[in-house]
C-alpha cells in the first residue's frame, strides 16, 4: 500500500463533528441573546400548572375567599395528580397536541382570511342595477349570499 491511501491520523466522521460543533455554538449564541428556549409541551403545562397554583395560593384570604381558594388549590392539586403521570409516561402526547392545536388554527384562519377576501371584494364591486318596478328607496332584498360551510 501506499502512504496517499493509508492516512491514520484523519478523523472519519470530521464533517459531522464540525457541525456538531456549530450547531453546538450557534445554540450557545442564540441562549446568550435570546435566553433560553421554552421547554417541551409537556414542560410548559408543568408550568403553567404550577403558576396557576401560586397565583391561586396568592389571592387575599377573606372569609368567601378562603372557601374558594381551597376549592380551586383542590381543583388544581387534583389537575396535577392526574396530568403528572400522563406526562412522565408519554410527554410527546403534549407535543402532538400543540402541533395539532398549531394546525386547528392554522386551518381556522385560512376560513377566515378566504370569507374576508369574499366580502372585501364584495363592497369594492359596482352594485348591481335595481329591478324594474321598485323604487330608488325600496329595499332590493339581500344581494350577496354568505356562505356558512
Amino acid at each position: 500500500m501506499s502512504d496517499a491511501t493509508q492516512r491514520p491520523d484523519v478523523d472519519e466522521d470530521a464533517w459531522a463533528t464540525a457541525c456538531e460543533e456549530d450547531l453546538r455554538a450557534e445554540q450557545a449564541r442564540r441562549r446568550a441573546t435570546h435566553g433560553t428556549p421554552p421547554g417541551s409541551a409537556a414542560d410548559e403545562f408543568r408550568r403553567l400548572l404550577d403558576a396557576v397554583a401560586d397565583k391561586v395560593s396568592a389571592f387575599p384570604s377573606s372569609l368567601p375567599g378562603k372557601a374558594a381558594q381551597s376549592a380551586v388549590q383542590q381543583f388544581v392539586d387534583q389537575a396535577k395528580a392526574v396530568v403528572e403521570p400522563v406526562v412522565e409516561r408519554n410527554p410527546q402526547v403534549f407535543d402532538h397536541l400543540a402541533a395539532a392545536g398549531g394546525e386547528l388554527l392554522a386551518a381556522y384562519r385560512s376560513a377566515v382570511e378566504g370569507q374576508e377576501q369574499r366580502w372585501t371584494r364584495g363592497a369594492r364591486e359596482p352594485q348591481a342595477p335595481q329591478e324594474p318596478g321598485r323604487g330608488p328607496g325600496e329595499d332590493p332584498g339581500p344581494t350577496e349570499r354568505i356562505d356558512l360551510d
